[in-house]
């Protein structure tokens, strides 16, 4: 059972703020680490405060009734779709269309905005206005209950900022008070041992997939986590292989052209991109992809393995490469560029095939 921890002093943490944005042009999540806060609550602090005061930061509190707010963006216009975990930042410009939900789940499928969300996991929004060194950024910032960023959007010159200021009226809650109260994450059920897996039934399963979707349900059959999973897997589908692969293989991608697809999510939201990618390049730790419509920001050093999976479906296998960290959490998983009813790209499967050989000899 979670507890919930006290509501943090908010005036401390703005001054605080200003002062570590001011000195060391630090990044909120950092500042927030630095303070041992949680993200959310570094933002909820400045709720009620307005930069025309002077505070470099300005939150308003909006209504917890999130499929209604996404299904809204799509007047902004174009606007920056933000997702990450601890591991990868995924970056995306375009607008958000065709958003529908059922229940808890919701999707958005308007092109280059594409998104799987668990609203279930929901629980603090924000609209955020920050001075910049030379304009006021704007944006909306989701949390979940442990005050973990779950989506971000950001608006770019080109969006409609009318559209925006519309949306905060429409959807500001009526309590502005700073802060939130936000409580220790879940702990995730423990994994069971090997021994007590149906491993014949589940490899039987593996073997009998039609759609890719499918992996979860099996997953969840047999009481059998992701990265366990892998482990157990018939070799026909899964290759372990030395995580520097990786990077070759955002680098073959760039240059054989090959449209990929990149999914990076945490509990409440998974986010895609479908399409090319341009520019790789390596800053420290980071493996990034920076292109104009396009970044992801990936730490190499948090890859604790690598693996290449197969799929079977109706259009053949499906190949993917996996990213996970020490826990076992998924960083990122990359596919060649599909839509149902379309086998996989041959050029796609062809660096996997390759990068997956380096990989075993590097391994060795």
């Amino acid at each position: 059972m979670s507890s919930t921890f006290p509501i943090c002093n908010t005036e401390l943490v703005a001054s605080e703020f200003a002062r570590l944005r001011r000195d060391k042009k630090a990044r909120h999540r950092d500042i927030a680490e630095e303070l041992g806060i949680a993200e959310g609550e570094l933002i909820a602090a400045h709720a009620g405060l307005s930069l025309a005061d002077g505070a470099l930061l300005g939150a308003e509190r909006l209504q917890a009734d999130w499929p209604a707010i996404i299904a809204a963006l799509e007047p902004l216009g174009e606007v920056m779709a933000l997702t990450r975990n601890a591991s990868c930042v995924h970056e995306k410009t375009g607008v958000y269309r065709k958003a529908s939900h059922n229940n808890h789940v919701g999707l958005v499928l308007g092109g280059d905005i594409d998104l799987r969300v668990f609203y279930r996991q929901w629980a603090h929004g924000f609209a955020v206005r920050e001075m910049g060194e030379h304009e006021v950024q704007r944006s909306l910032q989701f949390f979940d209950a442990a005050g973990h960023a779950v989506h971000k959007i950001f608006l770019k010159p080109q969006s409609e900022l009318a559209a925006y200021d519309a949306l905060v009226t429409r959807f500001a809650d009526a309590d502005q008070a700073a802060g939130i109260a936000v409580t220790a994450p879940a702990l995730p059920p423990a994994e069971l041992a090997d021994a007590q897996i149906d491993v014949a039934g589940f490899r039987a399963a593996w073997a009998d997939l039609r759609d890719t979707h499918e992996f979860f349900t099996v997953l969840k059959k047999y009481s059998v986590s992701r990265l366990q999973g892998l482990r157990l897997a018939e070799a026909r589908f899964v290759q372990q292989i030395d995580k520097s692969c990786v990077l070759d293989l955002l680098n073959d991608a760039a240059l054989e052209k090959v449209s990929i697809m990149a999914f990076v999510g945490n509990a409440g939201m998974i986010q895609i991109h479908s399409g090319p990618v341009h520019k790789i390049a390596v800053m420290g730790p980071w493996i990034n992809v920076l292109d104009q419509r396009f970044n992801l920001h990936l730490r190499e050093d948090h890859i604790a393995s690598a693996w290449v999976v197969k799929k079977p479906t109706v259009d053949g296998l499906v190949t993917s490469v996996e990213l996970f960290d020490a826990k076992g959490d998924t960083i990122v998983m990359f596919f060649g560029e599909r839509k149902p009813g379309m086998h996989e790209l041959c050029e796609w499967r062809h660096i996997v095939d390759r990068v997956a050989q380096e990989g075993e000899l590097c391994a060795a």
